[in-house]
């Protein structure tokens, strides 16, 4: 139910709370990919190798990524979880200690006196405020309530739906004659516009630029892009065919 209740707006279908998980795993997916392309491009090698290669990048390398998120995510709410237990077993047996808790957290923000005293008295009378204000305060510690599986599904989407963009232009071979360079000079384009908009998205969750954000999102994907080519191109040349 909290969940439900915590950042429901959505953006463009996606819930806003989940925006970052699409954004790292839209940008991740269609730079691996277009270097996976770049790479295969600058080797020299054929469509369907090129075609082969993005697709199990794409596949493995995004269930690995979102198999990675699920696990932190997970682990971050059950530290969160396990320190929330050991606080509350602290407040109800150790009840001077932590009220004594309170009071220095208090007065480190300025309270003293009377209104110290007023202001320890209002958090320690509702023990979910007591719990909540220790979590946050001396333990530095802020609940996600986003779930685990929601992230990592959300981080697997983006990464294969964004990631496939580069090898659009590969699967629409057919379409051009044999041996067209145009090819790879679309792809380039399609994943340029990618990058923009993973840009542009990148942005909401920064509160950037969103100009600062795009440029960005397309010069590290373009850097990336160009030390693969570069890298397919040497080993193509120097590595026997």
């Amino acid at each position: 139910m909290e969940e439900k209740l915590h950042n429901r707006e959505l953006f463009f279908g996606i819930d806003k709370s989940y925006i970052a998980e699409f954004v790292y795993g839209g940008m991740d997916g269609v730079v691996t990919t277009f270097a996976v392309v770049a790479g295969a491009a600058g080797a020299n090698l054929s469509i369907g190798e090129v075609i082969m290669l993005g697709l199990a990048n794409l596949f493995a390398d995004g269930f690995s990524m979102s198999v990675g998120n699920f696990l932190s995510t997970r682990a971050a709410r059950d530290n969160y979880d396990q320190h929330r237990k050991t606080e509350l077993w602290q407040i109800e047996n150790q009840r001077e200690e932590e009220v004594g808790g309170i009071r220095k957290i208090f007065a480190a923000k300025g309270f003293s006196g009377a209104l110290l005293e007023e202001e320890v008295a209002v958090i320690i009378a509702n023990q979910e405020v007591w719990l909540e204000t220790m979590m946050r305060e001396e333990l530095r510690l802020v609940k996600d309530n986003k779930m685990p599986y929601k992230t990592a599904g959300v981080t697997f989407c983006s990464f294969v739906l964004i990631g496939i963009i580069p090898l659009l232009s590969y699967f629409a071979a057919p379409l051009f004659p044999p041996g067209d360079n145009r090819l790879f000079l679309i792809s380039c384009l399609a994943t340029a516009v990618a990058l923009s908009i993973i840009g542009q998205l990148k942005s909401i969750v920064t509160g950037k630029s969103r100009l600062r954000g795009t440029l960005e999102t397309v010069t590290l994907g373009g850097l990336a892009a160009f030390v693969a080519y570069s890298v397919g191109f040497v080993l193509e040349w120097i590595l026997p065919n």
